[in-house]
């Protein structure tokens, strides 16, 4: 198993940015990611990166957020810009130790965007 820690969140006006990282306690050779949970909904992707850079992308956040990630940190980023509100959830880091493992989450961190 896997520990993430996540930091980053914070508030923020609409139009503003955040950048969050997670950290990794060893090596990642599967997918790494970020997910979120706006209070009364389901957890949904939002970005995933292989290991080899592949992207993809909610469409929700396409053009707005980078996902990008520093194998030899074990560390995974996501750029948020032009934050919405409709932005605001618990983001959780999320990544796969290889490609068959389960996915291991961290504990989460907010981003609040204010209107």
């Amino acid at each position: 198993q896997v520990q993430l820690v996540e930091s980053g969140g914070g508030l923020v006006e609409a139009g503003g940015s955040l950048r969050l990282s997670c950290v990794a306690s060893g090596m990642i050779f599967g997918t790494m990611g970020w997910y979120r949970q706006a209070p009364g909904k389901q957890r949904e992707s939002v970005a995933t990166i292989a290991r080899d850079g592949t992207t993809n992308y909610a469409d929700a956040v396409k053009g707005r957020f980078t996902i990008s990630r520093d194998n030899a940190k074990n560390t995974v980023y996501l750029q948020m810009n032009t934050l919405k509100p409709e932005d605001t959830a618990v983001y959780y880091c999320a990544a796969k130790k290889v490609s068959w493992s389960a996915l291991d989450w961290g504990q989460g961190t907010q981003v609040t965007v204010s209107s």
